[in-house]
C-alpha cells in the first residue's frame, strides 16, 4: 500500500540513510512510498550495510517500522531477499520471534510493485 511519508517516517529514513537528500527514487522518478526498499536499493552498499543501518535505530523507531509492515503500510516487496533475512533476525533479537514470524510471512506475501 503506498503511502506518502509522515515527518517521523522522514526522520527514520534520514536517520538510516544520513546521505538522502531528496525522496525521489533515482530510477523511476517516483517519490518514495515506503522506507525500507529505497533504504536496502539505493543507499545500503549490502546486506550487511542495510543491517548496520536498521540497528542504528532505536527501538521505538524499529516498532513503528514493524506496525507499518504489518499493516501493509510499508511495503518489502522489492527488498531483496538476501536483505530480509538479516532484517528478520534483527527483529527476533529486538522484538520476539513471533513479531519476525510475522514479518517474514509479511515479506513472502509481498510484491514489489514493478
Amino acid at each position: 500500500m503506498a503511502r506518502i511519508l509522515s515527518e517521523l517516517d522522514i526522520g527514520i529514513l534520514k536517520t538510516v540513510a544520513p546521505e538522502c537528500e531528496a525522496l525521489l527514487c533515482s530510477g523511476s522518478r517516483v517519490t518514495y512510498r515506503s522506507i525500507l526498499p529505497p533504504l536496502a536499493n539505493h543507499y545500503s552498499k549490502d546486506a550487511a550495510d542495510f543491517l548496520r543501518r536498521i540497528k542504528l535505530l532505536p527501538m521505538s523507531d524499529l516498532e513503528y517500522l514493524v506496525r507499518l509492515i504489518l499493516s501493509g503500510e510499508e511495503s518489502l516487496g522489492c527488498i531483496p531477499f538476501n536483505y530480509i533475512i538479516p532484517f528478520v533476525e534483527n527483529v527476533s533479537e529486538r522484538l520476539g520471534e513471533k513479531v519476525a514470524s510475522q514479518v517474514r510471512k509479511s515479506y513472502d506475501d509481498s510484491e514489489c510493485p514493478a
